[in-house]
């Protein structure tokens, strides 16, 4: 029970973080933008009709598809991870990729877009959100655990059991 708390809690925190930056962003639609670091950083309103750095432009029912299989996925593994200290890292990715991946979902439903508003303007970094840098560290925590801190053992709970399988090695 503590798990799903935990879960639920740590998803509705950074979802309400994701819609209000997203919320908040629309103030400075229609605007040149605000410079944060002159020349470096830069809030940039973008309606963002494809998914990242702007890929598959327009295909919202492809992109809402592959969302909720995503979505259903990661929540699945949230909830065969044991509530062990051990997993504690991996509960948190799981909940950041079901946060960032949620954000992103509510706004392509509710208005066909996704609203983005960071833009690294040194590098000329494709304009991006909240919700993005929740996935991009999910998935960077994720490889670095996966290779650094957990063993295939720790990993077996992920594995997909074929029929008739009954934990027994091939």
């Amino acid at each position: 029970m503590k798990k799903y708390l935990f879960g639920i809690t740590s998803f509705i925190i950074l979802f309400a973080a994701d819609r209000i930056t997203k919320i908040l962003a629309g103030s400075i639609k229609g605007t040149d933008g605000i410079p944060v670091i002159k020349g470096v950083f830069r809030l940039l309103y973008l309606e963002n009709k494809g998914a990242a750095f702007g890929i598959m432009q327009g295909r919202r029912f492809l992109l809402l598809a592959a969302t909720f299989i995503i979505l259903a996925l990661v929540a699945a593994a949230f909830i065969k991870i044991p509530f062990t200290k051990r997993y504690i890292p991996m509960d948190i990715i799981l909940i950041m990729l079901l946060s960032g991946a949620a954000g992103n979902m509510f706004d392509r439903i509710k208005y066909g877009y996704v609203t983005d508003f960071l833009y690294f303007e040194l590098i000329d970094f494709p304009i991006f959100n909240v919700a993005d840098c929740y996935v991009v560290i999910a998935a960077f925590a994720a490889a670095f655990y996966i290779m650094f801190y957990y063993n295939d053992e720790d990993l077996e709970i992920f594995r997909i059991k074929k029929r008739g399988e009954h934990g027994r090695g091939i």
